[in-house]
Parts: structure tokens; sequence; C-alpha cells
């Protein structure tokens, strides 16, 4: 079995030390040229420096277990990681804007820009590669810092795609200004990319309801309901890094004895714990029935039954996650 926490570290340290080659080629490439065009993608790489390695030292921190002053383990620190991205791409952006403007008003001599373009352009098509792979495992194993990271590498190599466009443009025609309008437009998208990192990762530290995993619970829980689980409400999910933290109330046969209860509890744990891997810890507040639920009450022979059964309450969204108060 895949150890997921080594395997991320593993994946993060290979984007971080890539970054650093790339960050120095990118430097040599505007030390070359003097092009501020090629000079906004050298300072995003500083970014992809300085996050790619916060976000290996979060990866590290989130696999440590979970202790007595952490109790629910250390996997919020990789919102920490992200949210940090998120603030230095927006910075670089500004950066970048205003070199760009700067340059508008007091132009400087661009040289070399043949070798320059086909620096950036190799760094384009590795810095694409790295966050493809990145964005992959992070979306298979859930983890928002592998995600951000290498959205942020994928739309540093869409820009670059821009920019290589850009300075072919005025490698051909020497108008100058071009060099400083692909600075505004690149700075521009850098600081765009940075504000949808935050706007993700404050609504994961705010714990912000997400709809796509509580979809998935209600589809698992739907294809493994048994007879005994009447109801299932008030749930409500936590991810720390890798791991969810599931709460819900389970409405069972009054007459259950503890043992019984316990036996069902164990069974909706495993059938969700399954569909996320084992990486699950899970916790359940067992309602007993009322004689309102006989007719949506799927257990054969209950010696307390006062209607007949007609059909299992239908399992939604809004009922999975409907509180008591």
């Amino acid at each position: 079995m895949v150890d997921v926490d080594t395997l991320k570290i593993k994946v993060q340290r290979i984007i971080a030390s890539v970054s650093l080659v790339l960050l120095v080629g990118k430097f040599l490439a505007f030390w070359l040229t003097n092009s501020v065009g090629i000079l906004t993608d050298a300072m995003e790489s500083i970014v992809n420096v300085v996050a790619g390695f916060v976000s290996l030292y979060s990866l590290h921190q989130a696999a440590k277990p979970k202790d007595e002053a952490h109790p629910f383990g250390h996997g919020k620190v990789e919102l920490i990681s992200a949210s940090l991205e998120g603030i230095l791409i927006l910075i670089a952006g500004l950066m970048i804007i205003y070199e760009g403007v700067r340059r508008l008003f007091h132009p400087a001599l661009v040289e070399k820009l043949d070798i320059g373009i086909v620096i950036i352009a190799l760094a384009g098509v590795v810095n694409w590669v790295m966050g493809w792979y990145s964005v992959r495992l992070g979306k298979r194993y859930d983890s928002i810092a592998l995600v951000a990271g290498g959205k942020h590498l994928q739309s540093d190599t869409y820009s670059t795609i821009g920019l290589v466009a850009g300075l072919i443009l005025l490698y051909v025609t020497k108008i100058g200004w071009i060099d400083s309008a692909l600075a505004l437009i690149f700075g521009t998208i850098i600081v765009l990319t940075g504000i949808g990192i935050l706007k993700k990762t404050i609504a994961n530290l705010m714990d912000k309801a997400d709809r796509n995993t509580l979809q998935t619970v209600l589809d698992t829980v739907s294809r493994h309901r048994r007879p005994d689980w009447i109801n299932i409400h008030n749930t409500k999910i936590i991810k720390y890094g890798s791991h969810y933290y599931v709460d819900c109330d389970l409405t069972l046969p009054w007459y259950y004895s503890v043992r019984q209860a316990h036996v069902s509890y164990n069974q909706l744990k495993a059938a969700i714990a399954e569909e996320f891997a084992n990486r699950v810890l899970f916790s359940v507040h067992v309602d007993p029935c009322d004689y309102c639920c006989c007719s949506h009450c799927g257990v054969e022979n209950c010696p307390y039954r006062k209607a007949p059964f007609v059909s299992r309450l239908p399992l939604t969204m809004e009922e999975l996650t409907q509180s008591d108060e």
C-alpha cells in the first residue's frame, strides 16, 4: 500500500529542487537580455522556489502523527503553506506590474532575445510537466498543498507561452513597449492566480462545507445502506491534510443493545472509510427511532412495529446534513 505522506514529500522535494534550477536559468536569461518580460518569469520563479520549500516543510509537518497537543494531527499546516504561496504569488504579480509600468516611462535596451526565448521556453515545458504531475497526485491523495503548487506551476507555464510569443514579436518588430506590455499582462494573470489560491485556502481554513465530499459520503451510504440504518443526518466533515474527520447522527431501532448499536456503527464506518482509503476518523451519535419511523424502517420481524413498512426514507443532501437543532 502506498504511503501517501511519504509520496507527497518525495514529489514536493523533486519540485522544489527543479524550481531552484529553473530560477537560476531564468535569471541568467534576464541578465543576458535585460528584458522586463523575462524578469516577470524570473520573479515568479523566486515565488516557486520559496513556496516549494515552504510546501516541503509543511508536508513534513503534516505527516507527523497526532499527539496530545494536536489531537487532530498536523494536516492544517498544508493550508497555511498554500496560503503563504498565494500571498507570495500576489506580491510577485504586483512587483511585476510595477516594473512594467516603470519601464514604459524609462525604456531599457533589450539584447540577445534569441537565447532568452530558448531558455524561457524550455523552463516553461519543465514547469508544465511538474505542475501536471503535482496536481494529479494532489487530487488523487487530497493534498491542497500539492494541488496549489501544481496549479501555480501550470499557470506559470501558460503565462510563459504568451511571454514567448510576445518576445518573438519583440524580437521581430523591435518595438520596445511590447516588453512592458507583456509584463503588465502576465503580472495581472499572476495576481489573479494568487487571489484564486487564497480564496480556496481561506475557505478550507474556515472549514467551509465541501459539497463534493459530502456527495461522496451520500453516494457511499446509499450504496451500502443496511435495513437498520433508518436515517443518517447532521453530517459534518472536516479535512486535515490527507485525513477526513466525519461526524454524523445515525438513527437505529430504539431497542438495540449497546453491542448491536456498535456493530451497526462499525458497518457504517467501514463503508465510508473504504471509500476514502481508510483516511477517516469517525464519530457517530446514535439516535433511537420513534414509532413514526416504522413505515420507513426496513428491519424485518421487528417485535415493536406499529405500522407496516412502506418505503425507505430517501437519503438526500438536505437530509444528510440536516441538524437536530
